[in-house]
């Protein structure tokens, strides 16, 4: 007790300290609000229709565009690849192999090499069915692999071995073979793309592919021409590896487009140092040596099958990029399924490519079975867009 009634405690301080704090935040927060208000008493409503409207658009706008956004700014954060080294392409029905050969700067065999063709398999019979009627004259073994699932991991029947009667001209000099899918959810598809990819190394070893055999490495719808393989077979001293520059097309033979296809290549086999692929494995490119039908399909359903099964499969951004009238009418169009902008590695390369793409009314120097067979396979030839929807 203090002298003059009044009693101390540290009680007392601190609910007096308490009090004050509390005075001083409400304090604080009553300026705040009071700055808040001025400062917004200087923004017009336009400011406000640009910060709560066109801001949150545009940052969804760039969310939902960004592949797109991605594939023009490409010039500047990666550079082109190492150009190839082109080799100009001799060939007409009435010229000798042997002048044929020499024209190329190589020498002409005694007898022909052997030639193995191996693909994996997905579900492209038509395609199929005109690349090996295509080759079927210069071709020894076919091999062709098949798995009960897509690069992207989903379920699918093993479709050639349902279609196999369709191919019993050739029946004799198939090596087929199946593959079980892994199935591993999350996983990049190019994993199980390479894992089917280096199993076609067993079956080619059962066919029976020896020294300096000559194996075609592509995908079914990249198509050599008949009179390419013709001329690597008999033609002495040819590069070890050559990849093949292929007429690129979309949806048809009515869209060429403009994006190089070179990953096919044919190579002179080495036992235990040949392997399986299908990327960049030299800088030889042989000229104008076939087609690449990239996305043909008779029925719409093979389109959707196909955009959901293949590694690219991350493309698919939405539902409905599958919805089959979409794809009907981007097959007439020749418009991108994607909706993305070209892939290339200069800003010239890609405004140049913006658009649909052109259309052309000329099927000269197509597959020879393609033409004899017009009406089964008219969906391919120029000026029928149309596809069944089955």
């Amino acid at each position: 007790m203090m002298p003059d009634g009044y009693s101390s405690s540290k009680k007392t301080d601190d609910i007096r300290e308490d009090v004050c704090g509390q005075v001083q935040q409400a304090a604080c927060a009553a300026l705040s609000m009071t700055r808040l208000r001025c400062i917004l008493r200087g923004v017009d409503l336009k400011t406000y229709l640009f910060l709560l409207v066109i801001v949150p658009i545009s940052i969804l706008g760039i969310y939902f565009q960004s592949q797109k956004i991605t594939c023009f700014l490409r010039p500047l954060w990666q550079s082109p690849p190492k150009p190839f080294v082109n080799i100009p392409h001799y060939y007409h029905p009435n010229v000798s192999m042997e002048n044929l050969c020499k024209l190329h700067g190589w020498g002409i065999r005694k007898y022909p090499r052997r030639v193995f063709d191996a693909v994996v398999f997905n579900n492209e019979v038509d395609i199929l069915t005109i690349r090996w009627k295509e080759l079927d004259p210069y071709i020894t073994q076919f091999i062709l692999l098949e798995s009960n699932s897509t690069f992207s991991g989903l379920p699918k029947p093993y479709f050639f071995a349902t279609n196999r009667d369709q191919f019993k001209f050739m029946e004799p000099r198939l090596t087929y073979g199946t593959i079980g899918g892994r199935f591993r959810k999350g996983e990049n598809p190019f994993v199980e793309e390479a894992y089917q990819r280096v199993a076609i190394d067993q079956l080619l070893r059962i066919a029976g592919i020896q020294d300096d055999d000559l194996l075609i490495m592509s995908d079914v719808d990249e198509i050599p021409s008949g009179h390419t393989i013709n001329l690597l077979r008999w033609c002495d001293d040819i590069p070890p590896i050559l990849h093949l520059h292929l007429r690129n097309y979309l949806y048809s033979f009515e869209f060429p487009w403009d994006h190089r296809s070179w990953r096919a290549t044919v190579h002179r086999y080495r036992m235990g140092k040949t392997r399986y692929a299908h990327f960049r494995q030299t800088d030889y490119l042989l000229s104008d040596a076939g087609w690449h039908c990239s996305f043909c399909f008779r029925r719409i359903s093979e389109f959707i099958f196909k955009m959901k099964a293949y590694s690219h499969n991350d493309r698919v951004r939405s539902p409905h990029f599958l919805n089959p009238k979409r794809i009907q009418d981007i097959i007439c169009k020749g418009t991108d399924l994607y909706d993305m902008l070209p892939e290339e590695y200069t800003f010239k390369q890609i405004i140049g490519q913006l658009g649909p793409m052109t259309h052309s009314y000329s099927a000269i120097h197509l597959p020879a079975y393609l033409l004899n067979n017009a009406d089964k396979y008219k969906y391919l030839m120029p000026g029928n867009c149309r596809r069944e929807s089955g």
